[in-house]
């Protein structure tokens, strides 16, 4: 077995968990390499001997079995830029805050390796979408998906801006808001949720839209096919906007057209020792119990 090691940053607290990884992995004679700046980071703090690196998803091929990512939710969406279409499964150590996506409990490595070992795990895809613009942006020329969400914000302005939206080429609304969120199912319970957007199953084939603070009321979050291909402009008082794919932000103008549709490739997730997203969203969202004291 062969794996690949991620993490976008270190934290002091975390040194006992990259430790017992490293360990349980040369335990168990699974060739592993990290990514390098991840890397020249950790050896600061943690002794360790001479580690395979990788810099570029050119780096990472079939001979991959998983992608270790050390870290929350957002450090996976970092480590799918690496993934893009190699199809390596992600499995997430969450040693950050809420970890829907990273669903292995830092106290729980050996015992996940060990499940991996011994195949008993599941392999869950996730949508992603991809952008494309008018004119062309070169900074989303080899970069242009996302994992969670694509949305557009004002940028110099307090004032609201507009965001004329069309479903198929057929003119849907014009938002008048703050933004807008286009959403797949994996990013439901990420910005699109805090916005009063939908939770939607990760195997749900459907992409929601919500806007950000909408100024004309009666507009709502609103949930549609997949296979559907959006496109939006956005205007205000001023001329320029931001574009985010996910934790990525470029700058966009009012004479920009978006297109945004589901990505021709997917994600795969690893889900180990019947960590089910509805388990999850019961643990994450304390659905079911009585926080009333």
């Amino acid at each position: 077995m062969k794996v690949a090691v991620y993490g976008q940053y270190y934290k002091a607290e975390d040194k006992p968990y990259i430790e017992n990884l490293f360990k349980i992995l040369n335990e168990k004679s699974i060739e592993f390499v990290v990514e390098k700046e991840y890397y020249l980071e950790i050896k600061k703090h943690i002794e360790l001997k001479k580690i395979e690196t990788f810099s570029s998803y050119k780096e990472l091929n079939n001979s991959f079995n998983f992608m270790f990512t050390v870290g929350g939710d957002g450090t996976i969406l970092r480590a799918v830029t690496f993934i893009r279409h190699s199809n390596i499964p992600i499995i997430g150590i969450n040693t950050g805050r809420l970890g829907f996506l990273a669903t292995v409990q830092k106290d729980e490595i050996s015992k996940a390796v060990n499940l991996l070992i011994e195949q008993k795990y599941e392999i869950k895809k996730r949508a992603l979408l991809s952008v494309r613009t008018s004119p062309k942006i070169k900074s989303l020329a080899s970069l242009n998906f996302a994992l969670n969400e694509v949305s557009v914000s004002r940028k110099n302005t307090a004032s609201m801006i507009t965001i004329e939206t069309y479903l198929d080429n057929e003119y849907l609304t014009s938002y008048w808001a703050d933004g807008l969120i286009i959403s797949t199912p994996t990013g439901s319970t990420g910005y699109s949720l805090s916005c009063g957007g939908p939770i939607i199953t990760p195997q749900a084939k459907s992409i929601a839209l919500t806007p950000i603070a909408p100024h004309n009321l009666n507009a709502r979050p609103l949930v549609i096919p997949d296979e559907t291909k959006i496109k939006f402009k956005v205007s205000g008082r001023e001329d320029e906007f931001f574009l985010s794919l996910d934790s990525r932000i470029t700058t966009i103008n009012s004479t920009t057209e978006i297109f945004v549709e589901k990505s021709n490739f997917n994600l795969k997730m690893v889900q180990i020792n019947d960590q089910t997203f509805l388990k999850t969203l019961r643990e994450k969202l304390l659905w079911g119990q009585d926080t009333r004291n």
